[in-house]
C-alpha cells in the first residue's frame, strides 16, 4: 500500500506541480507523519523536491500524461480555485447565457452565480449541472452524450453536435495544462475537440487556470492563447508568465 500510495502521490506532484502535506494526508486517510515519510523517500529516488509543508515537481516544465480522478483534483488548490471563481463569476451579468466548462475551477463559480438573474447555463458538467439547478435560478442546459467518469462529464459526437446549436456569451473554460509557447493542451482527445468546439461557440472566452496549470503541456493541441480572450489565475503565476500573457493582449487578472 505504500509503494502505490507513493506512486500516486508522484504522479499527482508530477502533473499538479506542486502538492501540501495537508492535503495528502486528509486524501489518503493517514498521518502527516506518514506523508512526509513518503515525501523524504520520493526525494531521495529524485522524483519530487520537498519544501516547507509539501513538495514540488523536479522540473519547472511538467508533462501531464492523464487526468486525474475527479475527486483528487477537486482538493487541489482549492482556496486559489475559490479566488479564481469569484473573480470569474464577477464578469458575468444579469441575461447572459454562459458555457461553464467541466474543470473543477470552474464548478467553484456556482455559489457566486445565485444572485445573477435571469442566467442561462450551458455545460456538458453533470457536477455543475446539478449544483446550479440546486442553489440558482438559472435555467440550466445539460448536454447529452457519452458519460466520462473521470473527468464527470458528458463527452463525444453527440456533445459536441449539440453545442454547436449554440452561441453563448461567454465560455468560462477550465485546462489540464497551459504554456505560452504551445497554448492550451490535453490528453484526452475527446475533451480536447469539445473543447475547440466550445470555443468556436462562445463569442468570448475566458480561461481559468491556477498558476500550477501553467508550464506544463499534455501531447494534443486544444488552442492558441490567440483563442482566448481573458485569463484568470492566482498570484503565484510567475512574472514571465504574466508578461508573455499580457503581451499577447489578454485580460489577465490574478485572484
Amino acid at each position: 500500500m505504500s509503494n502505490e500510495r507513493r506512486q500516486r502521490i508522484a504522479d499527482w506532484v508530477r502533473q499538479s506541480g506542486s502538492v501540501r502535506v495537508a492535503e495528502l494526508a486528509a486524501h489518503f486517510d493517514v498521518s502527516e507523519v506518514t506523508i512526509r515519510a513518503d515525501l523524504a523517500r520520493l526525494e531521495k529516488d529524485q522524483l519530487l523536491v520537498r519544501d516547507h509543508g509539501g513538495a514540488t515537481a523536479v522540473e519547472s516544465h511538467r508533462e501531464v500524461t492523464s487526468l486525474l480522478a475527479i475527486e483528487a483534483r477537486y482538493s487541489l488548490q482549492r482556496a486559489e480555485k475559490q479566488r479564481i471563481a469569484e473573480a470569474a463569476a464577477r464578469l458575468v451579468q444579469p441575461g447572459d447565457t454562459i458555457y461553464l466548462d467541466a474543470g473543477t475551477t470552474v464548478v467553484e463559480m456556482i455559489p457566486f452565480l445565485a444572485a445573477v438573474t435571469p442566467l442561462t447555463i450551458v455545460t456538458n458538467a453533470v457536477p455543475i449541472a446539478v449544483n446550479a439547478a440546486a442553489t440558482t435560478s438559472a435555467e440550466v442546459i445539460l448536454l447529452g452524450g457519452t458519460f466520462n467518469r473521470v473527468s464527470a462529464s458528458n463527452l463525444g459526437a453527440m456533445t459536441e453536435r449539440s453545442l454547436g446549436e449554440f452561441l453563448v456569451d461567454r465560455l468560462f473554460l477550465g485546462t489540464q495544462a497551459a504554456d505560452v509557447t504551445h497554448g492550451l493542451t490535453d490528453t484526452t482527445i475527446e475533451i480536447a475537440n469539445l473543447k475547440r468546439a466550445m470555443i468556436r461557440s462562445a463569442r468570448e472566452v475566458v480561461l481559468l487556470a491556477d498558476a500550477t496549470k501553467w508550464g506544463a503541456s499534455g501531447f494534443i493541441k486544444v488552442a492558441p492563447l490567440s483563442a482566448i480572450h481573458a485569463v484568470i489565475s492566482d498570484a503565484g503565476l510567475p512574472a514571465d508568465v504574466q508578461a508573455r500573457l499580457k503581451k499577447l493582449g489578454l485580460r489577465l487578472t490574478l485572484a
